[in-house]
């Protein structure tokens, strides 16, 4: 049976479009009482005309974690939609970007898809096909500053200064999620739409980390001690014992590198906007958390390699 979550009167923040704006309740219905409660909300500043019936899954509680929240949301917004300068634009050409350090460069383990020569595609296929690659909803991350900047010294650490995440972490990625979920599921109302997001965005993210991180996360430089790790949690030994997965090796930085790819992996699903919309919201409630945490999760000093280790690295 549907719980009543918000009350008359009450001031919230509702989504509208991918904003979350200041809002407050007018009335509360609900059909029967196995329909989900329905609630007018007038738009803080807005017309009248503008009030809006909405299910419990568009409102927030005005907390100060989900004022945080909303700003953050409008900061990606109004980027996304401000037209680069020619000089910025050649300035990112020619450098590698905030995200980038975290992702793509000549040492990542991968590479883009590409068409064979031999292929002969027309015109109208490309033409349709580039259509509806634009038309995907896209989800954008605002990812903190201080997480960029870390992510940008692990890109140096590892390719400049040949230096290596000591593994296994001590706070591995699937305990870092387990952790925010411990937390956050505080906040929320058990059965309701919110938790359930809440642990489908908690098992996704274990999912996509075990899949993403030998195929896309690992620089050139890191193959071999991926490599190693791989028998060491076969073995079950010492550190390494129940450890059975990358998300129980692999940290903070690794699982920043993803997230930072999500928007390039959700693109190539055919996830609908509303689903796009709520889970950059739940991104941007981890991140900002993760931000709140980084001493804890993040590792303090990197490992320099030895030559026989660098050698080895050199045949990956």
């Amino acid at each position: 049976m549907p719980k009543q979550l918000f009350e008359k009167d009450e001031k919230v923040l509702c989504f509208h479009g991918e904003l979350l704006y200041e809002a407050k309740i007018l009335e509360v219905t609900q059909d029967s009482s196995s329909d989900p409660f329905q609630y007018r909300v007038h738009y803080k500043g807005w017309k009248a005309s503008w009030d809006d019936w909405v299910e419990d899954d568009r409102l927030r509680k005005m907390t100060d974690e989900n004022r945080e929240t909303a700003q953050a949301l409008r900061r990606q917004y109004h980027e996304s939609t401000q037209k680069p300068t020619k000089t910025a634009a050649i300035k990112k050409k020619g450098q590698l970007s905030d995200l980038g350090s975290a992702r793509g460069s000549e040492e990542r383990n991968g590479s883009a898809p590409t068409t064979g020569r031999g292929q002969k595609r027309g015109r109208n296929a490309d033409i349709e096909d580039e259509e509806t690659f634009h038309n995907r909803p896209m989800i954008k991350i605002p990812v903190p500053d201080f997480i960029k900047s870390l992510l940008v010294d692990d890109w140096e650490e590892v390719t400049k200064n040949l230096a290596l995440v000591p593994l296994p972490a001590p706070k591995p990625a699937n305990m870092i999620i387990d952790e925010y979920f411990d937390e956050e599921k505080e906040k929320r109302f058990a059965g309701s739409a919110e938790m359930d997001l809440l642990e489908e965005v908690r098992a996704g993210l274990k999912e996509y980390f075990d899949v993403a991180l030998g195929r896309t996360l690992l620089y050139r430089f890191e193959k071999q001690q991926y490599l190693e790790a791989r028998k060491s949690w076969a073995e079950g030994k010492g550190e390494w014992k129940g450890r059975t997965c990358v998300g129980d090796v692999y940290g903070a930085e690794h699982l920043c590198r993803m997230i930072v790819q999500l928007p390039e992996m959700i693109a190539q699903t055919n996830m609908d906007g509303q689903s796009v919309n709520r889970l950059r919201e739940e991104m941007t409630k981890f991140l900002q958390w993760l931000n709140r945490n980084t001493q804890t999760y993040f590792t303090a000093t990197y490992e320099p390699m030895n030559q026989d280790y660098k050698d080895l690295s050199r045949g990956n």
